[in-house]
């Protein structure tokens, strides 16, 4: 998702983090400074729904507006062949392999 508050706000003449926190006071949602301008710096890795709704209600916007969904590119999912559920081209289980010559196995100290 990202994260559009700078534009929704840039787009209702809102500038800087101390006057975004004046139009929260408006809808009664009283946020800290430091909340406020942690929210205009990055995106919130959490949100509460009701603080989105107060922010949406400040800045006459919808949910769609602050956050816009973006494609999720995964580089194992582009590697790795689709395969049908239960197609098992290789062993069903691990097998085991002959065991290695050379230095035995010591057991651990106790």
């Amino acid at each position: 998702m990202k994260w559009n508050l700078r534009m929704v706000a840039a787009q209702r003449d809102i500038w800087r983090p101390t006057q975004l926190l004046k139009a929260f006071e408006q809808v009664d949602f009283h946020p800290s400074l430091s909340k406020t301008a942690a929210l205009w710096s990055s995106a919130p890795i959490t949100i509460r729904l009701d603080d989105l709704d107060k922010i949406c209600a400040a800045l006459n916007c919808t949910v769609g507006d602050l956050m816009l969904a973006e494609a999720v590119h995964d580089a194992d999912l582009d590697a790795a062949p689709a395969r049908a559920i239960g197609d098992r081209s290789g062993p069903a289980a691990p097998t085991a392999g002959a065991r290695k010559r050379g230095a035995r196995r010591v057991p651990p100290p106790n």
